[in-house]
Formats: structure tokens, C-alpha cells, sequence
């Protein structure tokens, strides 16, 4: 699409280097949450698990933030999914978008919640809150993260029971995939909540702490020999998740230095 051009949403002008992308279609989880898809550029090129930034045409000096992609780099379109935040800079906008609107993205995807970032191993943990799910929405949909492990387990902790229905759907189409499906018959999901009565209660790292979690699931703890870890949640989750995975004997990883665990710390608002 042409740059330096106006948009049907408005009269400015669309800032040089990025795409102007067309939502196709808005699906509403809770009163806060949301996923939305966009068409995909025909030369955008992204590995599973990264991020871009994204706005909307409603500014001269419009505001971008960070959002994983959701949807798996072999994916026509793209998907993100978001929380509203009432006073954010981007979310109290973006909240309201519709089928046919336009969302702006810059031109470079980046992030450590990639396959490439870790070192072989048997087994791998993807540790989520909220919408930290979204970069492993995308993982845990393209085949080489199961070439590269024998087993994938996706932790998902939110707040309320509502708040996992996103995970929940996106795991049960994830198996039942033409493309992928085969593979993640190894793909696990152990959902928690903090807030409601739930069958699994309570933060993952006191899950961890506790061994709830590797009995609950028939599995020994962490080991740096076997275990590989992800990490995408709140600044606070983070943090402690981190230091939990450390505890166990895990080295953080980057892309240019891949090791057994990664975090991810770009932030939605």
C-alpha cells in the first residue's frame, strides 16, 4: 500500500514506513478482552513469537505499542490480542475498531519468544498471564516448535475463569488443525486462576514452588538438561517467574546467545 497517503478513517496522512492494514475481523472474549485480525502484507516476514508495533490513523503523531503477533508466521493474516486498558494511549481507541478499519504497523517485527533463542531440549514450558498468551498463540501453531521439542506445556494464569476462554479455544483449534494438529497431540495446557473458584487455583510460581504443578501434570521438575522456558506476562510475573526458573538452574537466552529460558518484555499500554 502507498505511504504518505491518507486514510477513510480520517484526514491524516499515514507516516512513512509502515503498513496500513485493513481489520478483517474483531472477536470480544470480556468486557476487556479482545483479539482482532488484519490482511498481511505481502512482503511482511515474521518468525513465530515476535512482536511489531502497532497504531491507528488517528493522529499527526499517531501512538504505536508493542503487540505480539498471535497468529503463526505461515498465516495469511495477521492476529493480535488485547486487553482494554480505559485510559491508554492506544487501547482506549483501539477497543472501539471495527471490520474494515485500518491499523497501522511498523515494518519490523523483533523478540525473544522465539524457537531460534533456545537450546534444544526435550521439553518446553510456555509460562502466560493475561494476554501474555499471544506470542505463544503463535508458537504453539507452527510446526517447528514441535520438531524442536518433544513435549509443550502452556500455562495460562488470569484473573477470572472468563479470561482463559481465549486460551481455551485457541488450544482445542490448534489440535484440530489440518496443518498442525498431528504435532501438538504433545501440546498440554494447564490453565490457573487467582481471583474465582476454579478447579486449578493459584500463581504459577507458587504452583512451582509448591510442586503442584509437576504433579498435577505427572511430570518431574525443571531440569536445565531436559526443560526449556518461556516467559510473557506482567512486569511483576516476569520478575518472579524468572527468578523461579533460575532457582531451578535455568540461564536466560537471547537471540544472539541462546540458552534455556527467555523472557519477553515488550508491553501492551
Amino acid at each position: 500500500m502507498p505511504l504518505d497517503t491518507t486514510t477513510k478513517d480520517g484526514d491524516f496522512p499515514i507516516p512513512a514506513g509502515v503498513f496500513a492494514e485493513t481489520v478483517t475481523s474483531v472477536e470480544r472474549f470480556t468486557d476487556r478482552l479482545f483479539k482482532f485480525r488484519i490482511t498481511r502484507p505481502a512482503s511482511f516476514r515474521f518468525r513465530s513469537g515476535e512482536f511489531v508495533m502497532i497504531g491507528l490513523p488517528n493522529a499527526e503523531k499517531p501512538v504505536f505499542r508493542a503487540y505480539s503477533i498471535a497468529s503463526p508466521s505461515w498465516d495469511e493474516e495477521l492476529e493480535f490480542y488485547s486487553i482494554k486498558v480505559p485510559n491508554g494511549p492506544l487501547t482506549k481507541h483501539l477497543q472501539r475498531i471495527k471490520v474494515g478499519d485500518t491499523v497501522l504497523m511498523r515494518k519490523k517485527p523483533t523478540g525473544t519468544l522465539v524457537n531460534d533463542a533456545l537450546l534444544p531440549g526435550k521439553r518446553l514450558w510456555m509460562f502466560s498471564t493475561g494476554t501474555g498468551i499471544a506470542p505463544f498463540a503463535s508458537l504453539i501453531r507452527d510446526p517447528e516448535t514441535y520438531q524442536k521439542f518433544d513435549e509443550v506445556i502452556l500455562t495460562h494464569t488470569c484473573r477470572e475463569v472468563a479470561e482463559l476462554r481465549y486460551g481455551q479455544e485457541l488450544v482445542a483449534h490448534t489440535k484440530n488443525d489440518p496443518l498442525v494438529g498431528e504435532f501438538a497431540q504433545s501440546l498440554r495446557h494447564y490453565c490457573t486462576v487467582t481471583r474465582e473458584d476454579y478447579p486449578l487455583q493459584g500463581r504459577i510460581t507458587d504452583l512451582m514452588a509448591s510442586g503442584k504443578v509437576f504433579d498435577d501434570l505427572g511430570l518431574p521438575p525443571i531440569t536445565p538438561e531436559t526443560d526449556r522456558g518461556m516467559i510473557c506476562g506482567s512486569m511483576d510475573m516476569l520478575r518472579d517467574t524468572k527468578t523461579a526458573l533460575e532457582g531451578f538452574g535455568l540461564v536466560e537466552g537471547a537471540n544472539n546467545r541462546p540458552d534455556t529460558f527467555v523472557v519477553e518484555r515488550a508491553f501492551v499500554d
